[in-house]
């Protein structure tokens, strides 16, 4: 049974006049506590929540992605790519319904969304993510992107067991959190980063002080001692903004054992190198990259914004990271594709392959970069 639009009126009037929530919803004229029980969580969704649409998909745990293209469609991504949602909304068939939609969402975030400010990046307290633009920005209408993330953090041996991680990956990713290398996670929009992340950082040692820096909080590893620290944007007057590099110089004076950045994506990473190459061992990090051999231009491109120049790019990465982890999605599968070294040949940076694993992911290939790799994590023997 759906309710009426002037039952929704008459509880909307009711709460705008300072009623609580539970008082509107006696007022309205109901027969049965099943019924109650229905017409509060639609206006929950439709006052307080991402509407009845997008809500159900939100909390549906194989969503990943919610999409709102303004009037023209909503899309949502639950393993399978996207796909389109029947939409009978009346909020969402509207310029101004999903305008307000975004705007709410914005507010729930703790952020401003107006022509003032039009675009908003903001993190709900249940650690959903959203994305929102108003026109004339986006030519097709208000566009909202949600993504959600994981109730449960998964470790490193359920992803083997769901093979996400070759077994015989176990040990070296283990040897890397025993030896505190400093590793780089590349891959694309939604490959598994930040899930092999959360994995792999509950691997760190309960007596070790993690610091975390996000643009916004999205890593939740099983450990006792992480520290958060997000990057605050400018206000409306182009001031207030507090950058990715300006906490990452903050962490390195807040007594970490292990500095993690979220996402390494602008001149911070500057300040990322030159802490793995003062003593700051076990840091990670991730970037988007299509495959490992495109991460040393990833990094360039990301240095010149520091105004480093390639040579010293090259010199900085090669002496700091000592592996990069690419991880890969084929449809619902979500697995580490390769393992790389991280090496400076004739003044240029490059990946050299150290293991791969097969198409079908029962094999595990051994490349060039293998010997240097085991070196470093001293797991030489797992191949004897």
């Amino acid at each position: 049974m759906r309710y009426s639009n002037q039952q929704i009126h008459q509880i909307r009037s009711r709460l705008a006049a300072g009623t609580s929530m539970v008082h509107a919803l006696e007022q309205v004229p109901i027969m049965f506590t099943e019924e109650l029980a229905q017409l509060h969580s639609q206006v929950r969704y439709e006052l307080v929540g991402a509407g009845r649409t997008l809500a159900p998909l939100l909390e549906n745990p194989a969503t990943t992605d919610v999409l709102v293209n303004g009037i023209n469609g909503v899309w949502v991504d639950q393993g399978n790519g996207l796909e389109a949602v029947q939409v009978d909304d009346p909020q969402l068939q509207s310029d101004g319904g999903v305008r307000a939609l975004a705007v709410r969402l914005a507010a729930s975030c703790g952020q401003r969304l107006d022509d003032a400010s039009p675009i908003v990046d903001g993190t709900f307290p249940s650690g959903i993510r959203l994305h929102a633009v108003l026109p004339p920005l986006s030519a097709q209408g208000t566009l909202i992107s949600l993504r959600t993330h994981r109730s449960k953090v998964l470790t490193v041996s359920e992803l083997v067991a769901s093979g996400s991680i070759h077994p015989e990956l176990e040990k070296y990713i283990c040897a890397m959190v025993e030896n505190r290398a400093n590793i780089i996670i590349s891959g694309a929009t939604g490959a598994g980063k930040t899930t092999f992340l959360n994995a792999v950082l509950s691997l760190v040692p309960s007596d070790q002080r993690i610091l975390i820096i996000e643009e916004s909080a999205e890593l939740a590893p099983m450990h006792p001692h992480i520290v958060h620290l997000q990057v605050r944007h400018a206000n409306v007057q182009g001031v207030g903004e507090i950058s990715m590099s300006e906490l990452v110089r903050a962490a390195m004076r807040m007594r970490p054992d292990r500095i993690v950045l979220g996402e390494c994506r602008g001149a911070e990473v500057r300040d990322v190198l030159s802490a793995l190459n003062t003593g700051h061992e076990g840091g990670w990090a991730t970037i988007h990259a299509n495959s490992a051999q495109d991460v040393p231009a990833r990094l360039v491109a990301l240095g010149a914004l520091a105004g480093m120049n390639e040579a010293t790019v090259a010199a900085q990465a090669s002496s700091a990271l000592d592996a990069v982890i690419h991880v890969k999605r084929e449809g619902r599968r979500r697995f580490v594709a390769q393992v790389s070294g991280m090496e400076r040949i004739g003044g240029e940076l490059v990946c050299v392959e150290a293991l791969s694993v097969s198409a079908d992911q029962k094999e595990l290939w051994r490349g060039s970069g293998i010997a240097k790799l085991e070196a470093r994590l001293g797991v030489s023997e797992v191949w004897g």
